[in-house]
């Protein structure tokens, strides 16, 4: 069986959430919009369930959270849905980062062909932006900053908890891409972050499934306005029948990844330590700082190698990504090595692994890392 190494692009939905999905989708089948029979209220009340479980995992209030289709379309309601109030208020002017999702990066692109002003902070060959960096370019006309939680390639966690305290005093709002670090590092999303988007398919929830959290600021709320309308679901700004059996299986998830966070970690940590072990007989780089990074991604690349070529050569024994699956059809360097000032033969063959410690347990981390010698040294060839 080819051993899995792209959890960071999703993961297996959990046997336990499957049957939840399954129960949602086959039993109590209701819509949560219908309002005349037991079937209608019997899902009004699980997704009420489910908002509250949720919300409160983020220290928020039900009302708080919307559900949404993933991180992708809560980062474009986040930053498109901010955007006429900044041009009402004369506040066009956006801080992020180089290194972002292009579910950021792309809506703030469309938003600078608007007239908005973006100022996109490279992070240098740590990977990592710091606060300073980002406090610096603040201005008076500073509508947004949106900073990820974790890098989607690098595995490199983001100072957001510090720069949430700091901007809480300020008028500009805080947006946080939470797609990798969601359950996974819960304390750096307890602050006050304005807004934090996230997925249920990394953490064992189905695909199609994610929220976004809208936290108030004393009694003020957000002032987003809807990308769509019909309906008026999610507090008027996500239109669309609620996905009850997706959004029941995020709940279970979270609540089966919670109970479990600590030796998640532990066994992610250590399969680590065991990994780049293994890969000592090949000459690599690491790529970002490692001071600073979750246990379960780690991008390199090999010396001589040319990764595309390579992940071939591996494609019938495990399962591994340059980086983003949504870039994944490009072969151009990868835009967050390029941001930190990597060499070009290391950001063109940035190699990126990434695991849940039971879809890797079939892995033999020492024929792994022979094979990936062997192919170093020209012994074998693609």
């Amino acid at each position: 069986m080819v051993a899995y190494l792209d959890a960071a692009a999703t993961t297996r939905v959990l046997p336990e959430v499957a049957e939840v999905v399954l129960y949602w989708m086959t039993e109590d089948f209701g819509n949560a919009g219908s309002r005349t029979h037991e079937y209608g209220t019997r899902a009004k009340k699980a997704v009420a369930r489910a908002r509250e479980s949720i919300a409160a995992n983020l220290s928020a209030r039900p009302d708080e959270l919307i559900f949404t289709s993933g991180a992708t379309e809560s980062n474009n309601i986040a930053i498109l849905g901010l955007a006429p109030y900044g041009a009402e208020h004369g506040r066009r002017h956006l801080i992020s980062t180089a290194i972002e999702h292009k579910a950021v990066l792309e809506p703030l692109e469309h938003l600078q062909s608007q007239g908005f002003e973006v100022d996109l902070i490279e992070p240098g060959p740590s990977g990592r932006v710091s606060m300073e960096s980002v406090l610096e370019r603040l201005r008076p006309d500073t509508l947004l900053v949106s900073v990820m939680q974790v890098n989607n390639e690098t595995g490199v966690i983001q100072p957001v908890g510090e720069l949430a305290e700091h901007l809480r005093a300020t008028p500009t709002y805080f947006h946080v891409d939470a797609a990798q670090g969601f359950s996974k590092l819960p304390d750096d999303l307890l602050t006050p972050i304005d807004l934090i988007s996230f997925s249920g398919h990394k953490i064992g929830a189905p695909k199609g499934v994610g929220g976004l959290l809208i936290r108030r600021r004393g009694r003020n709320s957000v002032p987003l306005t809807p990308l769509m309308f019909g309906g008026g679901q999610e507090r008027k700004l996500r239109p669309g029948t609620l996905p009850v059996p997706l959004i029941m299986g995020m709940a279970k998830a979270l609540e089966v990844f919670e109970a479990d966070r600590a030796r998640w970690l532990e066994a992610a940590a250590d399969f680590r330590t065991r990994l780049l072990a293994g890969l000592e007989k090949t000459r690599f780089h690491l790529h970002g700082d490692q001071e600073h990074v979750v246990p379960h991604i780690l991008n390199l690349s090999f010396e001589g190698v040319d990764t595309e070529a390579l992940i071939l050569q591996l494609k019938s024994y495990a399962a591994v990504a340059t980086g983003s699956a949504c870039t994944s059809a490009s072969y151009t360097p990868s835009h967050v090595l390029a941001a930190m000032g990597l060499p070009m033969e290391q950001a063109s063959n940035g190699l990126r692994l990434s695991w849940f410690p039971k879809q890797v347990e079939n892995l033999d981390v020492v024929e792994f890392a022979d094979m990936i010698a062997q192919y170093q040294a020209g012994i074998i060839s693609a």
